[in-house]
């Protein structure tokens, strides 16, 4: 099969050209991404661009009909577009995570071939609302004949504005009393799934990131994928945190690159003053922070077959906590370093400043993480 644009030809087999070609996307990208930020405007147009050139299965086995990418080369590429518009890069990582995880279970235990063979034919977008529901989720299941009905409002759900599945899951009290969790999928084009125009954020604008309401949805017996204990962590959370942060965290090491790229080109533009040269070593010294401890995440993965258990999950999250922190501080450096022009609208580094913030939003937050990373580390 081959894939073209005005520029390149390449063949899915190419494992560099994917790369060649997501810097070609991205200057598109670059030049939409002020405009559909001010709008407050979800990225249709680069989400077609990236559906037409088949990248929502590029996780996907080559044996399922993906292109069979390593989980690394796709954290580099979501870096990549990160580059260029951090709301495509980071909506597009949500997606990814679900691919990830799909694709570890069919790896490992054999599991997930269906999901993932109808991503690569049609090139499902898949939306995650796990962040937001954590270990005891929301909404209310009632139990109906061959199935459930639930009632819901999923928020943070990225990506919702293009959606075709919602992975998600509700709590629901059993016949004994029990409060379990429930985790299945449901398509937007079900009776009584319906989006909130209520994304009105500081940054990260154009992620499409509305709440996903869920009124009397039906969903049958045979959508469960999983029931765990209500407000327990279940080993399943080992699997999707090890693989979703770290491309999460490859879109603000993309924003982190950019500005660190933007503070070099204009501080070579000005007389420099005596402390200009610190501060530009200092905000490298940040983005080289950033950077390495990005790789050792993704390292930690061994491109999806990695053992999952609470210590590797805890190593990712404290591994996420130090990349976000190291993210946003050469931003901030880098609006230090080229002075009042940055605090226009128009300026890039007025963005990236205001897209680099929700990193510290991801599961874990920084507190929490301390307190998950403790327990882990005392019951050893």
């Amino acid at each position: 099969m081959k894939i073209k644009t005005n520029e390149m030809e390449i063949s899915t087999a190419s494992r560099t050209e994917w790369d060649k070609l997501a810097k070609i996307l991205s200057q598109t990208f670059s030049k939409n991404a002020a405009t559909q930020e001010a709008k407050g405007e979800f990225v249709y147009e680069n989400y077609d661009l990236l559906k037409y050139h088949e990248f929502f299965a590029l996780l996907v086995p080559k044996e399922l009909g993906g292109a069979g990418l390593n989980y690394s080369e796709v954290c580099k590429i979501i870096r990549t577009i990160g580059n260029s518009c951090g709301s495509t890069a980071l909506a597009f990582s949500m997606h990814q995570h679900l691919v990830a995880a799909t694709t570890w279970k069919y790896k490992n235990k054999g599991v997930g071939a269906p999901l993932l063979n109808k991503v690569a034919e049609n090139q499902l977008v898949l939306v995650s609302t796990g962040a937001r529901d954590w270990l005891g989720s929301n909404g209310n299941m009632k139990k109906v004949e061959g199935g459930y009905l639930v009632n819901a409002k999923k928020g943070f759900a990225s990506q919702s504005a293009v959606g075709d599945l919602l992975v998600t899951s509700a709590p629901y009290q059993n016949e004994r009393n029990q409060w379990k969790v429930l985790h299945f999928g449901v398509p937007f084009s079900d009776k009584g799934v319906s989006l909130l125009d209520d994304w009105k954020v500081m940054g990260m604008r154009a992620t499409g990131s509305q709440t996903v309401v869920l009124e009397n949805v039906f969903v049958p017996d045979s959508a469960i994928a999983l029931e765990r204990e209500q407000n327990e962590f279940h080993p399943v959370w080992n699997v999707v945190l090890t693989v979703a942060m770290p491309l999460i965290m490859s879109a603000y090491v993309g924003i982190a690159e950019r500005a660190r790229s933007l503070a070099i080109v204009r501080t070579n533009m000005k007389n420099s003053n005596n402390h200009v040269p610190y501060l530009l070593g200092q905000l490298n010294n940040s983005w080289m922070a950033a950077l390495v401890q990005w790789q050792a995440m993704y390292e930690r993965t061994d491109e999806l077959n990695f053992t999952a258990n609470k210590r590797i999950a805890a190593e990712i999250l404290a591994l996420k906590t130090n990349v976000a922190e190291a993210c946003i501080e050469p931003v901030k450096l880098a609006i230090e370093l080229v002075g009042g022009s940055s605090f226009y609208e128009q300026s890039e580094l007025e963005r990236l400043f205001r897209d680099v913030q929700a990193s510290q939003f991801h599961p874990l937050p920084k507190w929490d993480q301390y307190a998950f990373t403790s327990s882990v580390l005392l019951n050893n």
